[in-house]
């Protein structure tokens, strides 16, 4: 049975040798950020937190290892077997090839996580909450690296490799995993979200010089930079004038002639060469300055939905929630960055409703 909620929410981030140390630093310091902002909405400078309590332990404790050569001091784990827990963060650590499991740290999960209230990961974090059963049944995700291992390894898990990361909620308990290094920081402030609201966790982003707080439905990948690599060069320059054209006509025949090729070889070329279609591309391309446009600007969507090549507000609606499951108006609305005159920036000046 889980105890009774403390106003206090303690964070205990479980964690093992060679541990990549953003995985733990940067959703530690978005706690940090939303306790200011609470300490400040409370009027309270120093003293005992008033929203967070945050723990780095590992099985053994003492100096850990991290993977960039910094050693940090931690505390060990069954030290706080007493203690209320309300979440436990899983970080990653760093495996060239394959992941090695430290058996104990599975156990402690094993024992520990029915009377914890929220379960975590990030990274390859997820192989610990694999491990110990808490992903059985659940759409989870990973770094992309290793998702296919997680996938082969654990094949009761519905693995996709594809958000920033994922809430799964089953039987009335969520699990949350997300992708890797500062996807972090978006499943932190995600988390603070859900405990203390929009606008705590909107100045904790912005205390962090984070720009969009990404949505769990967002892609690890970025459009560019994926069909970049897919080509392997050979349509770069093509790639790099349809990102800076996306108002024009990009059908295949302009393409191919663009590229200087007849239609049939130029489709037949391009996905032997980047494994899509072309108008797959073009879409991608689109909606990811489409969603730049909606987080970082206040510009109107009829002029968003014409300068990024969707003609009408109607099918960059379409195209928008067919891709990430929100209306554009939604999107901006929820990841839009603060702002000196946006509605976003008045609202969350207000502090906390």
């Amino acid at each position: 049975m889980m105890p009774a909620a403390s106003p206090v929410r303690q964070i205990v981030f479980a964690v093992a040798p060679h541990l990549v140390l953003l995985d733990a630093c940067g959703p530690l310091e978005a706690f940090w950020r939303a306790e200011l902002e609470m300490r400040q909405a409370c009027r309270s400078a120093d003293g005992e937190p008033v929203a967070y309590r945050t723990r780095v332990a590992s099985i053994e404790g003492g100096t850990l290892p991290t993977h960039v050569g910094l050693p940090v001091v931690v505390e060990r784990l069954d030290a706080l077997d007493d203690e209320p827990i309300d979440t436990v963060i899983v970080a990653g650590t760093f495996e060239c090839d394959r992941m090695v499991l430290d058996p104990k740290l599975v156990q402690w999960l094993e024992h520990a996580a029915p009377r914890i209230r929220r379960v975590c990961s990030v990274c390859v974090g997820a192989f610990y909450l694999a491990a110990a059963g808490l992903l059985d049944g659940r759409r989870a995700t990973t770094h992309w690296r290793s998702a296919d291992e997680l996938a082969r390894n654990f094949p009761s898990i519905e693995v996709d490799a594809d958000p920033i990361f994922i809430r799964d909620v089953h039987d009335g308990r969520a699990v949350w995993t997300s992708a890797g290094v500062t996807a972090g920081i978006d499943l932190a402030l995600a988390l603070i979200e859900e405990d203390f609201g929009h606008a705590i966790a909107m100045q904790a982003a912005r205390r962090l010089v984070v720009f969009m707080k990404r949505p769990g439905g967002q892609s690890q990948f970025s459009a560019t930079l994926d069909v970049q690599h897919g080509a392997a060069g050979e349509f770069d320059a093509l790639h790099a004038w349809m990102a800076t054209n996306l108002r024009d006509d990009l059908s295949v025949d302009r393409l191919a002639d663009h590229a200087r090729m007849s239609a049939r070889t130029f489709a037949r070329r391009y996905v032997e060469a980047v494994g899509r279609t072309p108008g797959k591309t073009v879409e991608a391309l689109r909606l990811e300055a489409a969603a730049r446009a909606l987080a970082q600007s206040r510009r109107p969507m009829k002029r968003i939905a014409l300068d990024c090549g969707f003609g009408t507000e109607q099918n960059l609606r379409r195209a928008f929630v067919r891709r990430f499951g929100v209306p554009p108006l939604s999107y901006r609305d929820r990841f839009a960055p603060l702002t000196a005159g946006g509605e976003q920036g008045k609202r969350d000046r207000a502090g906390p409703t």
